[in-house]
């Protein structure tokens, strides 16, 4: 890949910034000094999963997708380089220090344009994501629901026994939840959507049982992401597109939104999900529809992507809440209610692996900060899910971020393992739901 000159700023090296904005929701992204670097993969796979496939950041200096500004002094205006459409193309745009200047270089020159904003830099990014919005037709965002979600206690061994187990206590603590969603294990395999798995004896029942008690029922899917052991995958591998990475102890692949056979499919399972009663969706592992590949139409990566996210919200209809995850930022805008800004939390404050995309209250932190710019502007933001269960280290901390810059409002964790802090905790932040409207830094 050929990156060519684009500009030369000046800049205090000692004070100044720069914001190099990551591929998608769990790529690091927050405001670094200029005479630092990027953030990179500890391991290869992640460049797939976790960074963007194919453009890996250069060894020093920084590397934005489709979105880079540099702030020359901390007080003083920002110099904003961003994708001239970024819903159909996204530019990587690199800054390095040269002496006391930041030289800036694209791969793609032309896509790119130039803007001075007013600083501080999160002002600057908060204007540009003013105009951005408006050319992407994000239109008026919905307040979110309030959530529990299985994932952060249960992970893949949840159980109907399970739901229905925090869906009692939510009622008996009089917890303010609108939504009992269901995260990944309920289906048999990674693609097999319309499939349960033996851990559930019937999903739509259990749906059923959550609007019982005055509650929504929330799913989670990976709807572009296909695993190798999948049924899907055994009778369509003409639907497959790209090397998704491994993870579930097998290969994954992109879907090809773009055959028919493919986009029928995925039609059929939002159409089947909201017949079950389901109207709150986590769309997760979205970086799978936007892979490298030839697809059935010809069309690019990005515009595959767009056409496939379009398409699960049309499936789904208007009225439920959508909530993408792992998904590429700007090529989103205007197709989800709401969006993950961060990596996973976890109850480890240090991953203590190099990577800060890797799961971490420290990981998730970086980045639910440093894109508080989009919050009320492209979506809604979610920061990941609240848990403050004793096991949680440094838990006060975590739940200061997510009532300072969070938007989406979720618990994650079995209620009956909370103590009486973690309780009240609970119930405190799920009952202040900050409205969508522009953060204020």
């Amino acid at each position: 890949m050929i990156f060519h000159p684009i500009a030369e700023i000046p800049v205090d090296p000692a004070r100044g910034l720069v914001h190099a904005h990551g591929w998608q929701s769990w790529t690091p992204t927050t405001a670094l000094p200029v005479g630092g670097r990027g953030f990179q993969p500890v391991q290869q796979v992640m460049q797939t999963m976790r960074y963007r496939p194919g453009l890996p950041a250069p060894a020093d200096g920084f590397q934005g997708e489709g979105l880079l500004a540099v702030a020359p002094d901390p007080d003083g205006p920002v110099r904003l380089f961003a994708a001239r459409d970024g819903l159909a193309t996204v530019p990587s745009i690199r800054a390095r220090l040269v002496g006391d200047q930041m030289v800036i270089t694209a791969d793609r020159p032309d896509e790119v344009v130039e803007k001075t904003f007013p600083g501080p830099l999160d002002v600057a990014l908060g204007a540009w994501a003013d105009g951005f919005a408006a050319e992407a037709g994000t239109g008026p965002l919905r307040r979110p629901p309030t959530v529990w979600c299985s994932w952060y206690h249960y992970y893949e061994d949840v159980t109907e026994a399970d739901v229905l187990e925090n869906l009692r206590a939510v009622g008996e603590h009089d917890l303010p939840v609108d939504v009992v969603q269901i995260d990944d294990g309920w289906e048999a395999e990674i693609g097999d959507w319309l499939t349960p798995s033996g851990r559930f004896s019937s999903i739509p029942e259990t749906a059923a049982r959550i609007h019982a008690e005055g509650r929504r029922a929330g799913l989670w899917l990976s709807p572009f992401l296909v695993g190798a052991r999948s049924e899907v995958a055994r009778r369509h591998p003409e639907w497959l597109v790209g090397d998704a990475g491994h993870n579930w102890n097998q290969d994954l692949y992109g879907l090809d939104v773009t055959h028919p056979g493919a986009a029928a499919y995925l039609r059929e399972v939002f159409q089947t999900l909201r017949g079950w009663g389901f109207d709150y969706f986590k769309l997760d592992f979205l970086y799978a529809g936007a892979l490298a590949g030839p697809r059935h139409s010809g069309a690019s990566p990005i515009a595959a992507y767009r056409e496939g996210l379009a398409l699960v919200r049309e499936a789904a209809g208007p009225e439920p809440y959508l909530l993408g995850s792992g998904a590429p930022i700007l090529p989103s805008a205007g197709l989800v209610d709401a969006m993950r800004v961060s990596p996973d939390i976890a109850a480890a404050y240090d991953a203590g692996t190099g990577d800060l995309s890797d799961p971490s209250q420290q990981a998730a932190a970086l980045s639910t900060t440093g894109r508080s710019w989009q919050h009320g502007r492209l979506w809604v933001n979610d920061p990941d899910c609240l848990i403050v269960r004793p096991a949680v280290q440094r838990r006060e901390e975590w739940t200061a971020t997510v009532e300072r810059f969070g938007g989406l409002r979720a618990t994650s964790d079995r209620i009956a393992d909370l103590d009486d802090w973690g309780l009240e905790t609970t119930r405190r932040v799920l009952s202040s739901v900050p409205p969508a409207t522009p953060f204020t830094p």
